[in-house]
């Protein structure tokens, strides 16, 4: 049965193919996800180009699984400035629900952590702007990321991104009003600290998404991920909660509707 939505994949051209066929490779990966019960789609903007794209493929698509977009700097790409994505923001789009991913990753360190702090910031200004949903990324910041939301204000409708954080960390993040999204992640052996996170966490805060085409979930890690494995970690976030994945895919669809402004 369909009714899934995957929260938070990457369709564009840098991430799905390489060749001139990307268009046709669009088109077979949505029919595999809605095979899977998947039919609507959430298409993440990482930097200008790709929240370009995200535009372009949601607004071009007539396939029956639902495309939506959102436009953002990641935080590896904050040195590029957010002006770009602030002029499509302003310019708006049929299909436009969000703002990021944005955040911090101070992991991997592309870019000086002012830099991002200041790229965070500044899109943060951008979803309270245009009334639009916020798209975090967070990895290894969680004392920087809990300052910059409370000295900007948190957006009413944001969300922690492929949640990799323990109990305390999602205890914060609720407080402030964020809602969590669970990725592939949640089925690694080495993740307990997310499902330990998942079962405090109420139900009506809660998505599930694959971070397409990366982290596909067990047991299909090390292939590239797609929207079609969102059923996957669904199923699995439904065992861990001891209800009927039945009841995980409503919920999540409706709590990602009322994130995104999406059709109920």
């Amino acid at each position: 049965m369909r009714g899934w939505t995957d929260a938070h994949c990457h369709l564009q051209e840098r991430y799905l193919s390489n060749d001139a066929s990307v268009r046709a490779d669009v088109v077979a990966t949505l029919d595999r996800a809605l095979s899977a019960g998947v039919d609507r789609v959430v298409v993440i903007g990482t930097d200008e180009t790709t929240s370009r794209e995200a535009l372009a493929l949601t607004q071009e698509s007539d396939h029956e699984v639902e495309l939506f977009a959102t436009i953002g700097i990641h935080p590896h790409d904050a040195a590029a400035g957010v002006a770009g994505v602030a002029a499509l923001a302003e310019r708006g789009a049929s299909t436009l629900v969000g703002i990021g991913e944005c955040g911090l990753d101070y992991y991997y360190e592309h870019a000086p952590r002012d830099t991002q702090r200041a790229a965070f910031a500044e899109q943060i200004g951008l979803a309270h702007r245009y009334d639009l949903a916020l798209v975090i990324h967070a990895r290894d910041a969680w004392d920087d990321l809990f300052s910059i939301l409370r000295s900007e204000g948190v957006p009413p409708r944001t969300v922690i991104h492929c949640f990799t954080g323990g109990p305390e960390e999602a205890e914060e993040c609720l407080a402030l009003g964020c809602d969590l999204s669970i990725s592939g992640v949640v089925t690694f052996k080495n993740a307990q600290d997310v499902r330990d996170a998942v079962v405090r966490t109420p139900l009506e805060r809660l998505h599930v998404e694959t971070d397409s085409p990366f982290l596909a979930p067990v047991p299909f890690r090390g292939r590239t991920n797609e929207p079609a494995y969102v059923a996957v970690v669904g199923t699995f976030v439904a065992e861990l909660l001891q209800i009927d994945p039945e009841e995980l895919k409503i919920q999540t669809r409706a709590n990602t509707a009322r994130l995104f402004g999406l059709p109920q």
